[in-house]
């Protein structure tokens, strides 16, 4: 007798149950899910995979004049598909032609009884070209006078030709070869040149708005996220560096990363060189020494542009390299305080140096890959590193809950937590020197504590700057400066208004027709943040 067979359970009708028999019943199911547990053991000890764990179907669940969740429910009692509760489309669909199919061997006598509509989605894709004819007239005098074009024309492609280009390029990354031969055989006749001229040419209203983009960030946020990424140029390598936060993305493509890099993208168009109080304060947290820090308070202040401030430390003779650069990052900061700079914004980074200034969180995200990246060579060693990374998430989470809850005794629970953690000495001596490590940005990674506004990690600027990611696989980069220009700012302007909910599609219909209709993004920002602020 095989004691591992699946006793079969027989079908026994409604009103044939008693007590006796439903608890046989009972003690029959619990036994074969025994016996089940017992084959998938043996299976495993032989060597085979445990069978699948598969979940019931959602659609299973509810009954009859219950809703659960977003499930909708038929009149039956019978669950829908989950999202077939949204609204009828039909009822949102614009029709542009309406059809009728008529009935065919209608018998005699049969009653008309109305239509029942089936709606069929489509779009058209063929050119679209309008000749128009401007009169002309010769008065007595010899001269003419001409009929003007519409103010919207200003050239030999419409508004929304050009706008199907940039979104094609911009947004769906179809590089320039194939968007020319897609042009070609929807029947539009252009030449490469000329593709190329709607992509980087004539786009000042574009790069005007996306200059605004930034300085409206900078000046209403608490916070920002910056990364940045590689991005070749003109056949060399450079970089893109991101700025943004949940209401704006910007990207600035140049040939540095640095410090000096990034604190001149800060200042949003009005470079400027300004040694001031905020200044000498990062002389003295830098080290600058006495030398060439007195030198700098007692001659000049202000510099409008790189030229004057370079000549300056020439006569100066502040020549050393290392003193040159505190020198300017420090005259940078300067101006960006003199011009108004938010000096409790909060600048949320993955821990690159060049970002590392003034009120500075780092990522816990990327804290933890520090330690994730170890590799253990002993049992003791993996058990320590995997007890380590689960306190670390747990306290992770704890700062998630603080974030929505901040409480004066869940910041010390914390605080000791932290000292717990990035205090203990583990058999593993790699991860000691890591967690050392991590305990020196303790400042850095708890700083969301007293500032629970701020994200914990760096995740939104990382997906963000993805873009470039894709576009250099896909296209290497940029050949000249205004293509460069306006890769930027088709990025940073598709970006902005997807997190600002609106179509970067009408975005680009409503900019090229000139209807503006669309606000300004970064008006659009400024009411987001309003609102932020009174919920």
């Amino acid at each position: 007798m095989d004691i591992l067979k699946t006793p079969k359970i027989p079908e026994i009708k409604s009103n044939e149950f008693t007590p006796q028999i439903i608890e046989l019943l009972d003690v029959l199911h619990y036994q074969a899910e025994m016996i089940q547990i017992l084959k998938n053991e043996i299976a495993v000890l032989k060597g085979d995979k445990k069978p699948p764990k598969i979940k019931p179907s959602n659609l299973d669940k509810g009954s009859k004049g219950s809703n659960n969740g977003n499930k909708s429910q038929k009149n039956d009692g019978e669950m829908q598909r989950p999202g077939s509760a949204k609204k009828n489309k039909n009822e949102i669909l614009k029709i542009h032609q309406t059809v009728d199919c008529p009935a065919e061997n209608v018998p005699v006598g049969s009653i008309f009884k109305g239509y029942k509509e089936f709606t069929v989605q489509g779009i058209l894709i063929t050119p679209h070209n309008i000749l128009y004819r401007m009169e002309r007239w010769e008065t007595s005098s010899g001269t003419y006078i001409q009929g003007k074009l519409p103010s919207a024309i200003t050239g030999h492609f419409d508004s929304t030709l050009i706008s199907y280009i940039q979104y094609q390029y911009h947004h769906c990354h179809v590089t320039q070869p194939l968007l020319l031969e897609q042009l070609r055989e929807f029947g539009i006749e252009i030449s490469s040149g000329h593709l190329n001229h709607i992509l980087v040419e004539g786009n000042d209203i574009f790069h005007q708005e996306k200059d605004e983009i930034l300085k409206t960030g900078l000046a209403i946020s608490s916070y920002i996220n910056a990364d940045d990424t590689g991005a070749r140029h003109d056949g060399k390598n450079g970089y893109c560096t991101h700025i943004g936060n949940e209401f704006f993305s910007w990207f600035g493509s140049t040939n540095s990363k640095s410090r000096i890099n990034f604190l001149t993208l800060l200042q949003a168009g009005k470079v400027g060189y300004y040694l001031n109080e905020d200044a000498f304060e990062y002389f003295k947290r830098e080290k600058l020494p006495i030398g060439p820090t007195e030198l700098l308070r007692n001659n000049g202040k202000t510099f409008s542009n790189i030229q004057a401030w370079q000549a300056h430390l020439k006569t100066l003779e502040i020549q050393n390299n290392y003193h040159v650069r505190i020198a300017t990052e420090g005259a940078l900061i300067g101006n960006l305080f003199e011009n108004g700079f938010n000096h409790d914004l909060v600048i949320v980074s993955d821990d690159a140096g060049q970002f590392n200034i003034l009120l500075h969180a780092l990522c816990w995200v990327h804290a933890e890959r520090l330690i994730h990246k170890l590799v253990p060579y002993t049992d003791e060693q993996r058990d320590a590193l995997k007890c380590i990374l689960d306190r670390i998430w747990k306290l992770y989470a704890e700062l998630k809950s603080y974030r929505e809850n901040p409480t004066a005794k869940a910041k010390d629970i914390i605080e000791k937590e932290f000292d717990n953690i990035f205090k203990e000495a583990t058999c593993f001596i790699t991860l000691n020197i890591a967690l050392k490590r991590l305990y020196k940005n303790k400042k850095e990674l708890l700083l969301v504590l007293d500032r629970p506004d701020i994200p914990i990690h760096n995740n939104m600027s990382e997906s963000d700057i993805r873009e470039y990611v894709k576009r250099r696989k896909v296209s290497g980069g940029t050949r000249n400066v205004n293509g460069q220009k306006s890769r930027d700012t088709f990025t940073s302007l598709k970006k902005t208004a997807r997190k600002l909910g609106e179509s970067f599609w009408k975005f680009l219909n409503d900019r090229n027709s000139g209807s503006n209709k669309i606000p300004r993004l970064y008006d659009l920002m400024r009411t987001k943040m309003e609102m932020k602020n009174t919920c």
